[in-house]
């Protein structure tokens, strides 16, 4: 009798909103799918940039484990370079020469920095005293394989068969598999392997077989999608996990933002992708967000099914406490820059849109209110359980609400991009989307220009420059042997910038330009598809051209709302206003009914309560309205009878 009471009162506990994080127990008894729910974590990069080290890594996994498990944050991440010599120069984009790698050219801890890991041992240390507090351990890692490796020609590790690999009768070594013209825009010391060799996958295997001897749980891949897209090294990577003895979390990081279409070639294939570029603690990263997630939300890719379970639009970190600043050498030094307003407004975006929830504050600093929001058991379970996730657009707004100025209604805010001369707008897609469709080679007077002509937008013309041949000989024949067929477009004809396929930076979310240096390599290499489809070199995405509103521009406008339902019947309605000033916000409940399929018996049958002020709302005239901070959020619970 006492068994069958102590277990009636365990599953009351684990269905309720005292303890709404059943999965927990569930990953540990490894009975689920792997992210059956987004991942929850912490991540060094936000607090640390590169070059935190062995200590200050293990304290914070320890507050992890102390005062964030119990919320469903399980993953600890070390973010990138940690195989890295922390030196003056080592920070360069461009750099090469400081990393760590063993006789295979594979990466390893810079032992400086990570101790435990000297004669061979790697991060096995590390891992087992993370499993020991009941964590997860997990690392980014970059595409392919590193500059350093190639230069120094490093033998490739066959782990099938042991010792060197053989193919043909002859050792491979890494310049049989390294593709130095696709080097990583922004890292430079990391390029793509061949994966349609065996050699390039006995390279790529040989990496993760390591990780996965280290004890690694999760797997942040970095710069091989977005802009930055290596579709097959991704498949491949997917490949090599399930051939793991261990079950490995597969997150990939892009070189900046990334569209549904982009994602549908590899969304079965990984667990989490980030959707956007890096997410800083400033308005207009948050901003960026709104747009890019209501893309994924319609698509119908909100977990989806993934690598061995689920896979999630990721929307990045979450920058609040105590940080460092992008791409420094230095440890946390600063509080977050945005407003409690503002962080109200993050949190309950990716709670509303169920993207993982990476915290990236040094945890040894947390503040309490900082503790309580990324805690907030409601918003937890939002993320976790709720379904029918999209952006509810039916919503009005009054601004100014002092002098009760006109009402206004704002639907989807407008994505900003890299806009040439004519006020068009530049980004990267599936080829097979009909929208890339409508590239020509106008020759008009002595002008050789690439056009963009789409029946479906506009009557009007959008043209870039192709650039003239090279200066010397030299570089003529070096071109035309590596790029034959190909050319490389100008904004301006005068300037020397040409259209990237990537970035030579890590981006932030609210950034999108699409410019560089001209240099003769492939991620400026563009060529003309049958179909009219201009085809990137680099990506192996197309080009496509978006109208840019003329009115107010780099300027995002308006309000913003978001609905989702709950695992008993209950409806969660948020409202965000992205304006600068105060504004009211109104839903009509009918609305409501409309977007979820749902008939309630009266809008007096709804009761409504907002998570934040704790208050109850009542729902005049079908309709629910409140006020609404800047840059500020309401989050409602409705429960209707229907």
């Amino acid at each position: 009798m006492r068994a069958a009471l102590l277990s009636i009162l365990l599953s009351i506990l684990l269905f309720s909103d005292l303890f709404p994080f059943s999965e927990l127990s569930e990953a540990r008894t490894g009975t689920r799918e792997l992210a059956s729910t987004p991942p929850r974590g912490w991540n060094s990069y936000d607090s640390f940039s590169w070059v935190i080290d062995e200590q200050a890594f293990l304290n914070n996994a320890a507050i992890v484990a102390k005062k964030l498990l119990p919320y469903g944050y399980e993953y600890v991440v070390v973010d990138y370079l940690w195989y890295r010599n922390n030196t003056e120069g080592a920070s360069n984009q461009d750099a090469i020469g400081f990393d760590n790698i063993d006789r295979w050219g594979r990466p390893i801890p810079d032992p400086e920095r990570w101790p435990s890991s000297e004669g061979g041992r790697g991060f096995k240390e590390v891992a087992q005293k993370v499993h020991d507090m009941g964590l997860k351990f997990g690392i980014h890692v970059m595409r392919g394989i590193s500059a350093q490796a190639v230069n120094a020609n490093t033998p490739i590790l066959d782990v099938l068969k042991g010792g060197a690999y053989v193919e043909d009768g002859r050792r491979k070594h890494a310049v049989d598999v390294g593709m130095t013209d696709t080097s990583c825009a922004w890292l430079k010391g990391f390029m793509s392997v061949n994966t349609d060799s065996g050699a390039g996958e006995a390279f790529l295997r040989s990496l993760y077989h390591q990780y996965a001897e280290w004890g690694v749980d999760f797997v942040k891949l970095d710069c091989v999608f977005g802009d930055d897209m290596s579709s097959r090294e991704i498949i491949t990577v997917s490949k090599l996990l399930k051939e793991l003895d261990r079950p490995v979390v597969f997150s990939l990081s892009p070189g900046s933002h990334a569209s549904p279409s982009m994602a549908a070639a590899i969304v079965n294939y990984v667990n989490m992708y980030r959707v956007t570029g890096d997410d800083w603690d400033t308005w207009e990263d948050v901003a960026a967000h709104f747009d890019v997630a209501r893309d994924f939300a319609a698509a119908k890719m909100i977990g989806a099914q993934g690598l061995n379970g689920r896979s999630w639009p990721d929307l990045d970190m979450l920058p609040l406490g105590w940080l460092t600043d992008p791409g420094v050498r230095q440890g946390p030094h600063r509080k977050c820059k945005l407003t409690q307003d503002e962080q109200k407004t993050q949190m309950t975006l990716w709670a509303m849109v169920k993207s993982p929830l990476m915290f990236g504050g040094d945890l040894r600093n947390i503040d309490r209110t900082t503790f309580g929001l990324i805690t907030n058991r409601k918003l937890l379970d939002i993320n976790s359980h709720s379904e029918n996730n999209m952006e509810f657009p039916h919503v009005t707004a009054r601004k100014n609400i002092r002098r009760a100025s006109r009402v206004y209604t704002w639907n989807a805010a407008r994505v900003e991009k890299l806009y040439t001369s004519n006020n068009d707008g530049m980004g990267l897609t599936s080829c097979s989307n009909e929208n890339a469709k409508g590239w020509f080679i106008s020759h008009e007077g002595e002008k050789n220009q690439m056009c963009w002509e789409h029946r479906l937008k506009s009557n009007n013309i959008s043209c870039l420059y192709k650039r003239r041949s090279m200066s010397t000989l030299s570089e003529e024949i070096a071109y035309k042997q590596e790029h034959q067929g190909k050319f490389q477009l100008l904004l301006a004809e005068t300037k020397d910038t040409c259209l990237d396929a990537s970035v030579n930076r890590k981006r932030t979310a609210s950034e999108n330009t699409f410019l560089s240096t001209c240099k003769w390599n492939a991620n400026q290499m563009w060529e003309l598809n049958d179909d009219g489809t201009l085809l990137s070199s680099y990506s192996g995405l197309c080009a496509t051209v978006e109208r840019k509103n003329s009115n107010s521009p780099n300027v995002i406008h308006g309000v913003r709302s978001w609905v989702a339902t709950g695992r008993r019947g209950e409806i969660y309605l948020a409202f965000f206003n992205l304006e600068s000033e105060r504004a009211r916000i109104s839903a009509d409940i009918g609305d409501l009914e409309k977007s979820l399929g749902r008939r309630f018996t009266g809008t007096g049958s709804c009761n409504c309560s907002e998570v934040w002020t704790g208050t109850h709302l009542g729902i005049v005239d079908g309709t629910l309205s409140t006020l609404v901070e800047p840059h500020g959020c309401s989050l409602f619970v409705l429960n209707c009878e229907s």
